[in-house]
């Protein structure tokens, strides 16, 4: 692994970190301090999602003109800045401000890293590398929720330090990200042109595929700790599930190499894994069954994500693939946001175990159509 791949596995290992620090406790914090009802936590995870559904189609446009390095400088920078204000949010309103600001930021954090990994990669090590990459940062996300139970339950610290604390461990990857602008970033520089964002439409499957997979995550990532909150967990057990749930999606990516030999087989299990999390989420009445319900969904979520960058990357013209990363990061941000939009409102008028039922029956009609088209979910294939 050469200097700059380290470098951006490093990157993703502290924002990881930050991530799993303080995300599963700001449902929990909006919730129980600020007085959210579930339909605002739903506002507040879309208005995290809603710039990730537009801002990575220009970023996606600047990773092929722009110093890849740059743009992750500047995303961590933000991003650093975003959790700390969170510190001093004192109504709905303001916490959706904020997250605004986040949604930009991972915009500029996640796509430049897959450009910069696809850029030093081959086409035999790609899925590789960029499995890699993500594992670092889940492992990031799962010692954060770790930390949280330290700061949380044996330092005493509040909330709002804890976001403060949050801030400053992620603004160390700004280090790591400058290093990385400093070493040979190949950019093709390009003009400036959308046309290419259409190469998105030749792959109907893997886009159905990801906005289920994605509106998932986002119910999870958002709604889900009230969720669990509400059914007797606490502070201490909501953070070891996703740290459960974090150990669940290193293995996942660990393997993913050896998955990728079966993409289409795998990511219809991977389907049929988040269905069946989802399902048991319902009927969940203890801890352990809500930590098997977060390890099958842990494996679906994470697995999904290098094999169906490489199903498109594989059969894309290297010469855009900064701007089809940008269109490809687009379907996350729809997905993300369809999510909590839904599930929000969802829990708060049927019932808070209602949205975890209706996207399992959702999935379940998505792996069937999976396994329809299973010939159009493989990539252009060499030999891993």
């Amino acid at each position: 692994m050469n200097k700059v791949l380290i470098l951006v596995n490093i990157t993703g290992l502290i924002i990881g970190i930050s991530y799993g620090l303080h995300g599963p406790i700001l449902p929990v914090f909006a919730k129980n301090v600020i007085g959210a009802t579930y339909s605002e936590l739903g506002l507040i995870g879309l208005t995290n999602f809603i710039p990730y559904m537009f801002i990575p189609l220009f970023v996606g446009i600047l990773l092929d003109r722009f110093n890849n390095g740059y743009l992750l400088a500047l995303g961590t920078a933000i991003n650093s800045a975003s959790i700390y204000l969170l510190s001093i949010a004192q109504s709905v309103p303001e916490i959706m401000g904020f997250r605004i600001l986040t949604g930009v930021a991972h915009a500029f954090f996640w796509p430049p890293c897959e450009s910069i990994i696809s850029n030093e990669s081959t086409e035999k090590n790609r899925v590789k590398n960029i499995s890699w990459f993500t594992m670092f940062f889940v492992i990031g996300f799962m010692v954060g929720p770790l930390l949280g139970t330290v700061f949380l339950e044996g330092l005493d610290t509040t909330y709002r330090i804890l976001f403060q604390i949050t801030a400053f461990i992620l603004a160390t990857a700004l280090i790591s990200s400058i290093l990385v602008s400093r070493k040979s970033v190949r950019n093709h520089h390009e003009h400036f042109s959308f046309s290419s964002i259409k190469e998105m439409k030749r792959f109907p499957e893997v886009i159905i595929l990801l906005l289920f997979c994605t509106s998932s995550f986002g119910i999870i990532l958002t709604i889900y700790p009230a969720f669990l909150n509400d059914n007797g967990m606490t502070d201490t057990d909501i953070l070891l599930l996703f740290f459960v749930f974090g150990i669940s999606r290193v293995v996942s990516l660990a393997l993913a190499g050896k998955f990728a030999r079966k993409t289409s087989q795998t990511l219809i299990a991977a389907v049929f894994a988040v269905s069946a999390g989802l399902a048991i989420s319902v009927v969940a009445d203890s801890i352990i069954t809500f930590a098997i319900s977060l390890v099958l969904m842990g494996f679906g979520f994470s697995i999904f994500f290098p094999l169906t960058l490489e199903i498109i990357l594989s059969k894309t013209k290297k010469g855009i693939s900064g701007k089809i990363i940008g269109a490809y990061e687009t379907v996350f941000g729809m997905g993300w946001a369809i999510g909590p939009t839904l599930g929000g409102p969802i829990s708060q008028s049927l019932g808070d175990d209602t949205p975890y039922l209706i996207f399992c029956v959702i999935g379940i009609g998505v792996a069937l159509l999976a396994i329809i088209t299973r010939k159009k979910l493989e990539p252009q294939r060499v030999l891993y």
